[in-house]
């Protein structure tokens, strides 16, 4: 077979593909987890090698995006992702009861204090083999957990019973249990205890739009009213100007922009952890347990309904825009239309003065026919005076005989110049 030149990322993408495997644990184990949300000017390696040196474990690579590997006598799964970074403790179980706060001590203190970030959500895991009698398991779930929020379910075909409540307990962690069949491979384990995680992160993180929507609530009710107000009185024609109002258009038109560019790459991004969200509890592929309500009915009741709000505020604030900037070119159609009758309005009135201008035109060329004419016949008067006495009559006769002539010629001048100027 003749050789055939390679992708310069062929490998690295198919790497990709296999570059976050799933932990491998047994029952009985203990799982801590914390997920953060890195500051912007924080280096997530940077951390997670300070964490790794504490242990005396390998240092990762810098540049690295996923690690995996022994840890003391813990094994760590470290991950980043666009928006957070996760860190998975595993350990064996020791002797202390499920979910002790203890527990969470994988993270030193002193590390803790050092991280640039802030906790998007931590989580306790208590990984124990599934008792014979369901009675057992529901002695324990009672024990630790709050039964009004209780979400318990048997997933993988009977692989597992997983549980929470999804509440924050005084240690500052929720509570994830898991109850594995004694057939359930260590594989298998870990592929639900990752579920579990991620189910949780990505709750938490498309929370975060929830809480942008309901903050600006406010703000949308303030320019919707405003935006009602303006349209309310631009159908009754009253109150401010046209161009008054457009002015008010546009401000609650930049107003809902800039909500909206605020506000996008977060909606978006809700949109897309819910989606792995509800994907993760389907792969889960729950069956009732002892008539509990299961992830996905919890997720139904209490998670759905704030996503809704996210995708209502997200419509509301588009719907605010496009009928903003619908009614900014419906105004701008009137003062446009306003704007050409006034302009006509001025033609008519410049037709008017022109009118006017040339009747005062024809006025003041009368008035200088006389002018010029009364100059004309004093300087003809003049020249004929001498004549007077040979011909035997006086100069008020031979003004008056010159004068007829004289306008005449004066206003005939006058005609032929103005012809000659049109």
């Amino acid at each position: 077979m003749a050789p055939i030149k390679d992708h310069p990322q062929r490998l690295a993408l198919t790497g990709e593909m296999h570059a976050r495997p799933f932990p491998q644990l047994a029952a009985p184990s203990r799982v801590a987890f914390l997920a953060v949300k890195p500051a912007p000017d924080a280096v997530p390696q940077a951390e997670l090698n300070a964490l790794l040196a504490h242990y005396g474990a390998p240092r990762a690579d810098a540049a690295a995006t996923h690690y995996y590997g022994e840890m003391g006598r813990f094994t760590l799964k470290w991950e980043q992702h666009t928006e957070f970074v996760t860190y998975t403790v595993i350990a064996p179980s020791g002797r202390s009861l499920p979910f002790a706060a203890s527990d969470f001590d994988a993270f030193p203190e002193d590390w803790l204090a050092e991280v640039q970030g802030e906790r998007i959500t931590s989580a306790l895991l208590a990984v124990l083999p599934k008792p014979e009698a369901d009675d057992e398991i529901a002695a324990h779930l009672q024990d630790w957990f709050v039964p009004e929020s209780l979400a318990v379910a048997e997933v993988l075909d009977g692989a597992a019973v997983v549980a929470s409540d999804f509440r924050i307990d005084p240690a500052g962690h929720l509570r994830l249990a898991l109850f594995t069949d004694a057939t359930t491979g260590q594989r298998r384990i870990g592929r639900i205890v990752q579920r579990l995680c991620e189910i949780e992160t990505y709750k938490a993180m498309s929370m975060l739009g929830f809480m942008q929507a309901r903050d600006m609530a406010g703000a949308l009710n303030d320019l919707d009213g405003q935006l009602s107000t303006l349209m309310g009185a631009m159908r009754s024609g009253a109150g401010t100007a046209a161009e008054e109002t457009l002015h008010a258009l546009l401000d609650v038109s930049v107003a809902l922009e800039a909500l909206t560019a605020e506000t996008a790459y977060r909606f978006a991004a809700t949109g897309a952890y819910e989606a792995i969200v509800y994907e993760r509890i389907s792969a889960l592929r729950e069956a009732r347990f002892l008539g509990r309500q299961g992830f996905g009915e919890f997720m139904m009741r209490r998670y759905a309904p704030a996503m809704r709000t996210v995708k209502s505020t997200e419509t509301r604030l588009q719907t605010l825009a496009a009928r903003a900037l619908r009614a900014a070119d419906l105004l701008r159609t009137r003062v446009d239309v306003e704007r050409s009758a006034q302009n006509q309005a001025i033609l008519a009135s410049m037709d008017r003065r022109a009118d006017l201008q040339l009747r005062l035109q024809h006025t003041v060329e009368g008035l200088s026919v006389v002018a010029i004419s009364y100059y004309a016949v004093s300087l003809v008067g003049y020249l004929l005076y001498p004549l007077a006495a040979p011909l035997g009559v006086s100069k008020g006769l031979l003004t008056a005989a010159v004068t007829l002539p004289v306008v005449f010629g004066v206003w005939w001048t006058l005609r032929r110049l103005r012809r000659k100027i049109g």
